[in-house]
């Protein structure tokens, strides 16, 4: 009621009348308690009579009053725990709080994805963990927890992704790091740390798919499982399998961005190994889905990585540079972009800058199922620079990883050559060209290939890793 209203009311009038001495606002005031006083008795005098009601009895904390547990929890749903502070060190307390904050943030960008907020993670902090009790009141299916110590220099961070629902690990592993400087290695444990668990959520998620062998899967679940093909050990029938599961997808939902990104790097992954049948088709393809999704998503690090990659298939080295390096500013855990980023720099004509982006992408995900690639673009990096032993070794390390490949054991060929093992290296390349036929000589390979032409890193080429695959009977045309 407005201070006008209580005015024009009969009692205070009535008081105005007789001459009351009390100011306006006094009066107001009673008029008001008065008011409210009537107001409470007819409450009391028509409230059905009874047994008092149960008083409220607050949330204990960790617990969210939400309708979670009547909803299926979403396939990829997580909560990211605060990891124990191993040290005892209260002072040491920010930095195992600083490694659950940024995983949380890592994690949060993943395409479909369901990620407690952090405030509400660290309600359970300190309290023992029931992790089917935490699914539950959460509605996720994954819990993440882990731990930190830190003693010296020494910092080991131990990780494990447990499945909420059953309460088994699906994954656990160990992070170390000697560096000084402890904001440093805080960022790349937690880079590591979140690209390991989005692979394996992502792989978890797939296995679930394809063990519930759905009549009718929605996109979104078809999305899910073409990402988990696509980070399998890379080969041509993984990446053709993505690339069909895409296609379902986007034929089920053709607005489904994710599905049209899927799709348009399981292309551009065809194109870059060497296994496309139509290379004008599939760029063509590649580019048309790349560029709908930019509409409707401009800031998809997926998205900027795919193009980047495809305009290193084109020879466009420089556009290629700069989408690797948006894709790495919106996802700064992308180890494939760190990679592709490295190999751009080498076609560039500077090796030394891109051996860096390549470590970074092995240090990322070094138990990453396609790190035979990661060792090869180590290895050719150094093969252009002229370092053979260091070349040979990252090569045998990816062929020992993926003997499948067949650009690894062309590369081999050629480091084998230029250090004078021409048997080895006539044999790498015999493999090479059982593997793939229609790569069988340096025109075949330029064509295919448009930044090897690049004239300052063919110059390097020439008298390295060419001279090499020569001297291994590779021939012109």
């Amino acid at each position: 009621m407005s201070v006008d209203a209580i005015a024009s009311t009969p009692l205070v009038a009535a008081a105005a009348r007789l001459g009351r001495t009390r100011s306006l606002r006094r009066l107001i005031i009673a008029a008001a308690a008065l008011a409210m006083l009537c107001v409470l008795l007819v409450a009391w005098w028509v409230w059905p009579k009874g047994a008092p009601p149960t008083p409220a009895v607050p949330q204990p904390a960790g617990q969210v009053a939400t309708t979670a547990a009547n909803h299926p929890a979403p396939r990829l749903s997580f909560v990211v725990l605060p990891f124990e502070n191993l040290s005892r060190d209260p002072d040491q307390e920010y930095f195992a709080d600083g490694i659950t904050d940024d995983l949380t943030t890592d994690l949060s960008p993943i395409s479909g994805s369901f990620v407690i907020a952090r405030n509400t993670a660290f309600t359970y902090k300190g309290k023992p963990t029931d992790v089917k009790q935490i699914g539950r009141e959460l509605g996720v299916r994954y819990v993440i927890e882990g731990s930190a110590r830190r003693s010296g220099d020494q910092v080991q961070v131990n990780v494990q992704l447990i499945d909420a629902e059953s309460g088994s690990h699906v994954w656990a592993d160990r992070f170390e790091t000697d560096r000084r400087n402890l904001a440093e290695a805080q960022s790349e444990i937690t880079g590591r740390l979140a690209r390991s668990l989005n692979l394996e959520l992502v792989r978890d998620v797939g296995r679930r798919i394809e063990q519930e062998r759905e009549v009718d899967p929605d996109a979104r679940d078809l999305v899910m499982r073409g990402w988990a093909q696509l980070y399998r050990s890379a080969s041509s029938a993984n990446y053709r399998e993505a690339q069909q599961t895409f296609e379902q997808a986007t034929a089920l939902d053709p607005r489904s961005v994710d599905a049209q990104i899927g799709l348009a790097v399981a292309l551009v992954h065809t194109l870059v190994n060497g296994w496309s049948t139509s290379v004008e088709r599939d760029e063509s393809r590649a580019e048309e889905l790349l560029s709908e999704a930019f509409v409707r998503d401009p800031d998809s690090p997926l998205a900027h990585y795919g193009l980047g990659v495809l305009r290193r298939m084109e020879g466009r080295l420089a556009e290629a540079r700069t989408e690797l390096q948006a894709a790495l500013t919106l996802d700064r855990n992308n180890n494939t972009a760190e990679m592709q980023l490295g190999l751009v720099l080498m076609w560039l004509g500077q090796p030394e800058a891109g051996i860096p982006h390549i470590e970074k992408s092995i240090r990322l995900n070094p138990h990453d199922p396609a790190i035979a690639a990661r060792y090869w673009a180590l290895g050719a990096a150094h093969l252009v620079l002229g370092h053979v032993d260091e070349a040979i070794g990252h090569l045998g390390a990816a062929r020992a990883a993926n003997p499948r490949l067949w650009f690894i054991h062309l590369w081999l060929a050629g480091a084998l050559g230029l250090k004078g093992d021409i048997e080895d290296a006539k044999t790498a390349l015999a493999e090479s060209l059982k593997l793939h036929p229609r790569i069988s000589s340096f025109a075949a390979l330029h064509a295919y290939y448009p930044q090897e032409t690049k004239p300052a890193y063919a110059a390097l080429r020439e008298r390295t890793m060419d001279l090499g695959l020569r001297r291994a009977g590779f021939p012109d045309e």
